[in-house]
């Protein structure tokens, strides 16, 4: 995938992430600010703090495990770091891992962009593209259908999606 063959809107830009402090301490921040439920958690806030690292830390290494060959993005809109994606591009498909935005830059279509921009260079490569969402995420689910993605597999508590670009729906229709 070539990041300038990407369609996005005017603002919007996707660059891969690099081991920058500023990149790290971003994807920190994301990270916590989606950790808010275990906050909740009745106990010392160093430990849940330090639990949240952990989580942090045991995801990066579990993605690195599970996807050797995932691409670590940043997404920036108007120059500032508002989310991160990852994708997988191999074994014939291209599989959108992880995509997260800040609180403030949701629900303003950058997700829908991206996710477009992601589409477009799929049926590029006349790949099919999937990804996982949470069955209780229904804003992400909505959107996924939205874009034409179908259910594939249930595996609670997720839910694996897949996208077909036009280009190839005829030679997956019979699979």
């Amino acid at each position: 995938m070539q990041l300038q063959d990407l369609k996005l809107p005017g603002g919007l830009h996707v660059r891969p992430s690099n081991s920058s402090a500023a990149d790290r301490v971003f994807l920190e921040k994301l990270h916590n600010e989606r950790r808010d439920d275990l906050r909740l958690i009745d106990g010392e806030r160093d430990f849940i703090e330090s639990l949240i690292e952990m989580q942090f830390n045991a995801m990066n290494q579990g993605y690195g495990d599970q996807f050797p060959n995932a691409m670590y993005f940043i997404i920036e809109y108007h120059k500032e770091a508002v989310g991160r994606a990852v994708l997988d591009f191999s074994q014939d498909k291209v599989h959108l891992i992880d995509i997260v935005f800040k609180r403030e830059a949701r629900g303003h279509g950058l997700g829908e962009a991206v996710i477009r921009s992601f589409m477009y260079s799929a049926n590029q490569l006349k790949a099919p593209m999937i990804l996982s969402v949470q069955q209780l995420n229904h804003s992400a689910r909505q959107l996924y259908h939205k874009l034409g993605f179908v259910l594939d597999q249930i595996e609670p508590p997720y839910e694996r999606m897949i996208w077909y670009p036009p280009s190839t729906r005829q030679i997956y229709a019979g699979i």
